[in-house]
Formats: structure tokens, C-alpha cells, sequence
């Protein structure tokens, strides 16, 4: 697993990226940038502007340490030469004036020869906050005070602070170098986004800055807008996290392209009449926890060398790549395959049951593998062979294929490319007591429906360790039906919990079920225990008690895959999970029961409850890898 647990960390480092030293001008540049000169003379003030139009009354600062929130005093500032230095006034800060001017006193910046050289104001970025009913902005109509609050930003060295420079900036965080046009809007390409606007009245760039800062605005919380708007407030209050002021800057880089064609539309030509309150811009929720998603999947699942599963683990070749898409709130987008995917229905009840917010659940997508050949044979030519594509808002989940993969569940591709008609359609129902019905209709290649499969499962909640009980029927006969006993739990005493505390996977507790349906069943499929680690640990890093609760091992029955010609599977099969150890580089401590990589095995019947968990198997049918990245690094990736 390769996931991101502190994309702000690297952002941040970006973000304070040095941009040159030297001594400060009192002069700005008119496109708001620092230069080198002649004219330079002792720090006394570091100004700017802050423009939308020009907003007077905005909280502006230099954001030292990059949380794009105001930092008070004292901070402490680690210098490259080991030093520390203390700033008792904290991040300095002023409001804005007339025509957005602002002036920070930078004189604590300023240090002794003998710890180290000054802090240059242009090594940090500025930020300048808009405050609900407080911060006036400067129109030809008079001060008008604007409706909700937004941040603004710019890059270090960058000293008229607006929204293009917000744009510029995340951009540049982004890895798109000023004057790439990659994901750029065609109306700013040549445009200077450092610039004065309004001094150099430029309409068409002012009416894209407003309407860009009127998205910025609708993405504000509630809660932080009601903050701000209190008599009290200053603007200087800590409400957004890191990660969050990184996500409202790289929401507005990926919606910049579609607001400034609506500003185009609209303006024709004449850009100062753009009435920006009345465009209708995207309305987009963001998820500024900023969680950490599941967004690739390799799947081994074909033998190198030998002709039959399992086999040695070392044989196991890839067949599959699956890649998660998302959309700014966390919400599943869509599951696209190179190679075959195996639509799992009780994993799309539990996303289903989230309405598709995949960190809702506390293991995001528990392991499935497809075992037909034609896998492979897939994924060797380039391109997406399937997909699930999700529809939350008309309550219907689309799976299509150009494969031959699940002609032995009686899935059969229309057409040997995507798009088209579904081969499947999944819809479904949720009762009072948060049960899932979900209905999957199947289609022949002429598009009449072939049969019809519905699974009922019990609510998530009941469910152990993100696993949920559940029956499949087709027609009116039930399939099959996984059930959980009464009995179960922990079985180690509190003293023996103590013992096996510094072991990275113990079995901890048990949890009978009973899986019916398929007949004849295994001699040896009776008995049968999930085995799960639900312990509260210590985390080193953090020196904080973690809570886990991960589902380990399992067996199930699949007639149908264990009837391919490649595959014996007589005694059913098991998946076997694991996870990252608590407090390894990998760990998430908010999101603790992600699963790292998982084996489907042989099953091997029940075993002792309280021992150290197995280790990876030597033989398998499968193995499936997972990466991670957090949401803000996912989506600083789709603007790559």
C-alpha cells in the first residue's frame, strides 16, 4: 500500500518553497511581483493589495507556516541552520484598506546575526480572508459588503492577492509551471494572473475573478461563515485544517475551466456587464476532512507458469488493475477495469448504504477477484475492458464489459467495446432499519433482461467489522445466505490482551456464521468462524490508544468460479487480510482498518481462537494489492 496519510505535509513545503532573498522594497511591482534592484532599502513593511475588486477590510497574513490559517503568537520558526527563533507577535497580519492596500509589519522578522539570517516575507505565502458582511468591496457603485466569506491566496513572493492568483498559486502546487497551458481555461491563457486588474481594467480578468470568488465562496462552510459573521470575530479564528484550505484551493484549479466558459458565454464581448451574482456556476461539495480513499487495485490472478490455480504465491502473475474515481466529496465516481473486475453485490449494498462516501466505511472495498483466463488476456491489451459506473442521484449502478469473463455467471458482453447498453443494471431500496435490497438485472446481448438476482443484507451497523449478513435470490429461490450466530466475541481476557499487545496481528475474537445455499457443500465447510482483530493498541506515533476492528479470514463457497477449467477449488475458498502494523509509515490512525493486501486461499478450515495470525500463505488463487491516496492528492492528480 502506497498511500499519502499527510498530503498537507508536502503541499506545505511546496507552498513555502524560498522564491529569493535579499533586502525588501517598499516599491510593488504593478503585477504584484518582488524583483531584484537598486531601489532596495531595510525591511520596514511588507505590502500588497487584496483585490476581488478591491476589498477593504480583509484580513491579510503571511501564512509562515503554511496551514493557510492565521498563526498568533508566540509561533516558533525553525531555521536551516538548526536554530530556532521565536515570533511572540505570531504571523504578521493587518486588515485591508482603501483600494485593498495592506501593510504588514515585518520587523519580527528581522534576526541577530548570531542565530541567523532574517526571515525574508517573500520565502511565504500571503493569504487574505473576506469577511461576511465586514469586508467591503470597492465598486463603481460604492462599497458593497460581500455575502460569504472566501480565501484568497497567493504564491511566496506574489503581492496582489486575488483569485487568480489563488488560481496561479495551486496551480503551481500542482506541479503546472506558470505559463503551462495544461487544464488551463482558453480565457486566461497569455494572461498576466499576478497583475492589478482593476488598475489596469482589465474587465474580462475582473470578471473572472469574481466569478471565481464567488465559487471559492459557496465552498465555505456554514459554520465558518457563520464564525466570521459574528460581531466578535477578527478573522484571525482557526476553523479550516491544512488540508482543507489545500482543498479549496485545488477545487477552484479543477473548476476554473468550466466558470471562466460560463463568464465567456455570458460576457459575449462586453465583460464589465457580466452580472456575476446571476451566472449559474457549479454547485460542488467538498469534503475538507480531506479522507484517505482507495483508488488502485492490482489484482495476480493468473498462474506464470503453471496451468491451474492455486498455485505458488510467487507464480501469480497480474491480470487486473482496477482504478477508483471520485468525485470532490469522496463520493465514488465510477470502478474502471483493465482486465476483468468481479462485481461484488454485497460490497455495492455497503456502498449503497453510504450513499457512495467510501470513507464512511471503515474497510472501503473488501477483496474480490476475477479468475477467468480471459483476465489476463484482457489486461495484456491496453485499455478499460469493464466498469461500474455509479449514479447516486438516480439510485442505479451500471456494469459493463467487453469481456468473456462472466459467461459463467450468465454475463454476457454486448458489444467488444464499452459503452452502449449495461450489461447489468444494479437498483435498490433501503428500509427504516437501514437494510439494503439490491436488485440486479441482468441482460442478454438483445437487450431483454435475463434474470433477475436480489440480495437482501442487514444493516451495516450489525454487521462485524464492515462485514454484512446477507441472502441472494434469484427469482423468487434463494441462492445462497451468509448469517451470523449468536455466539462470538472476544476471546482473550483482559490480562492475555496485555500479552499480545506488541504483536502486529493477533486473532482476538471470532465471530460463527453459518453459509447455506450451495449443495453439496465441502465436508469440511462446517464450523465456520470469521477471524478478526479488535483490540485498542497504542499508537507510537502519536502515543494515542487506537481502536481497530479488522476482519482477517473468511471462507465462502462460489460454485460457479470453482467450476472454471483452471480452477480447483473442492474444499471452497477463503480470503485471508491484511493489514498496515499500527503506527508503520502506511497506518492511518483515523482510518485504521484499511486493508494493506489480501489472499484468497484454499479454505482451511477453523482454528484456534487467540493465536498470532497466520503469515502471508505460499499458495493461492490470488492476491490483491491496494493503494491509497488522501482526497487532495487524488485530486491534484486528476489536474496532472
Amino acid at each position: 500500500m502506497k498511500p499519502a496519510h499527510c498530503p498537507s505535509v508536502s503541499l506545505l513545503v511546496l507552498a513555502l518553497g524560498l522564491a529569493g532573498c535579499g533586502e525588501e522594497s517598499d516599491n510593488l511591482p504593478v503585477d504584484g511581483r518582488d524583483f531584484d534592484g537598486v531601489e532596495y532599502s531595510e525591511p520596514v513593511a511588507y505590502t500588497g493589495k487584496a483585490i476581488d475588486g478591491y476589498l477593504i477590510n480583509a484580513r491579510v497574513w503571511l501564512d509562515m507556516d503554511g496551514d493557510g490559517q492565521h498563526t498568533p503568537g508566540p509561533m516558533t520558526i525553525a531555521l536551516d541552520n538548526g536554530a530556532e527563533v521565536v515570533l511572540e507577535a505570531g504571523e504578521p497580519t493587518a486588515m485591508s484598506g482603501e483600494n485593498g492596500d495592506f501593510s504588514l509589519d515585518v520587523a519580527e522578522l528581522e534576526q541577530d546575526p548570531e542565530v541567523g539570517p532574517d526571515l525574508d516575507p517573500r520565502d511565504y505565502p500571503l493569504h487574505a480572508l473576506a469577511l461576511p458582511g465586514k469586508t467591503l468591496e470597492q465598486t463603481p457603485a460604492g462599497n458593497i459588503p460581500v455575502a460569504g466569506a472566501y480565501l484568497l491566496s497567493a504564491s511566496p513572493g506574489v503581492r496582489n492577492v486575488t483569485p487568480l492568483t489563488t488560481l496561479a498559486r495551486f496551480r503551481a502546487l500542482a506541479g503546472l509551471a506558470e505559463g503551462s497551458t495544461h487544464n488551463l481555461p482558453e480565457g486566461l491563457v497569455g494572461m498576466n494572473l499576478r497583475r492589478d486588474y482593476v488598475q489596469a481594467e482589465d474587465e474580462r480578468a475582473h470578471a473572472y475573478a469574481r466569478a471565481l470568488a464567488r465559487f471559492m465562496a459557496s465552498q465555505i462552510p456554514d459554520d465558518y461563515n457563520q464564525l466570521l459573521a459574528n460581531a466578535g470575530s477578527t478573522g484571525t479564528e482557526r476553523y479550516l485544517s491544512a488540508d482543507a484550505a489545500v482543498l479549496l484551493g485545488v477545487s477552484l484549479a479543477q473548476h476554473a475551466p468550466d466558470i471562466v466558459d460560463i463568464v465567456d458565454k455570458v460576457a459575449g464581448s462586453e465583460y464589465a456587464t457580466v452580472a456575476v451574482e446571476s451566472l449559474e456556476l457549479p454547485v460542488v461539495a467538498l469534503e475538507l476532512s480531506n479522507p484517505t480513499l482507495l483508488t488502485r487495485q492490482r489484482i495476480l490472478a493468473q498462474p506464470k507458469l503453471s496451468a491451474d490455480l492455486p498455485t505458488g504465491v510467487s507464480d501469480l502473475k497480474q491480470s487486473a488493475e482496477l482504478l477508483f474515481d471520485y468525485n470532490e466529496a469522496g463520493q465514488l465516481k465510477s470502478i474502471s477495469a483493465n482486465g476483468c473486475l468481479a462485481p461484488s453485490m454485497p460490497e455495492l449494498a455497503r456502498l449503497v448504504a453510504v450513499d457512495g462516501y467510501a470513507s464512511k466505511l471503515a474497510t472501503q472495498w473488501f477483496p474480490a477477484a476475477a479468475l477467468s483466463e480471459q483476465s489476463a488476456i484482457a489486461y495484456d491489451n491496453p485499455g478499460i475492458d469493464e466498469r461500474l459506473v455509479f449514479d447516486w442521484a438516480k439510485g442505479q449502478i451500471h456494469f459493463e464489459t467487453a469481456t468473456t469473463c462472466h459467461e459463467h455467471e450468465g454475463i454476457f458482453a454486448g458489444s467488444s467495446e464499452l459503452g452502449g447498453n449495461p450489461e447489468v443494471t444494479y437498483s435498490w431500496t433501503i428500509d427504516s432499519d437501514d437494510r439494503v435490497e439490491l436488485e440486479a438485472r441482468i441482460y442478454r446481448p438483445d437487450g431483454s433482461v435475463l434474470t433477475t438476482r436480489t440480495l437482501e443484507s442487514e444493516a451495516i451497523a450489525s454487521g462485524v467489522a464492515g462485514f454484512v449478513p446477507h441472502t441472494l435470490n434469484e427469482g423468487v429461490a434463494e441462492i445462497m445466505s451468509l448469517q451470523l450466530a449468536d455466539t462470538g466475541g472476544v476471546c482473550l481476557t483482559d490480562g492475555e490482551l496485555k500479552e499480545v499487545a506488541d504483536l502486529d496481528v493477533v486473532v482476538s475474537s471470532v465471530e460463527p456464521f453459518t453459509f447455506s445455499g450451495y449443495a453439496p457443500q465441502p465436508v469440511s465447510f462446517n464450523e465456520l468462524e470469521m477471524e478478526l482483530d479488535t483490540r485498542t493498541l497504542l499508537d507510537p506515533n502519536t502515543n494515542r490508544e487506537v481502536t481497530i476492528s479488522r476482519l482477517l479470514r473468511y471462507g465462502f463457497l462460489d460454485p460457479q468460479t470453482a467450476d472454471l477449467s483452471n480452477v480447483d477449488a473442492t474444499r471452497g475458498f477463503e480470503w485471508m487480510m491484511y493489514y498496515p502494523p499500527v503506527g508503520s509509515s502506511a497506518f492511518v490512525p483515523a482510518q485504521p482498518n484499511l486493508i494493506e493486501e489480501a489472499y484468497l486461499t484454499r479454505h482451511n478450515g477453523d482454528k484456534s481462537c487467540g493465536r498470532e495470525f497466520d503469515r502471508t500463505p505460499t499458495s493461492a488463487y490470488a492476491r490483491v494489492e491496494y493503494d491509497y491516496q488522501s482526497l487532495s492528492d487524488y485530486l491534484i492528480g486528476l489536474l496532472q
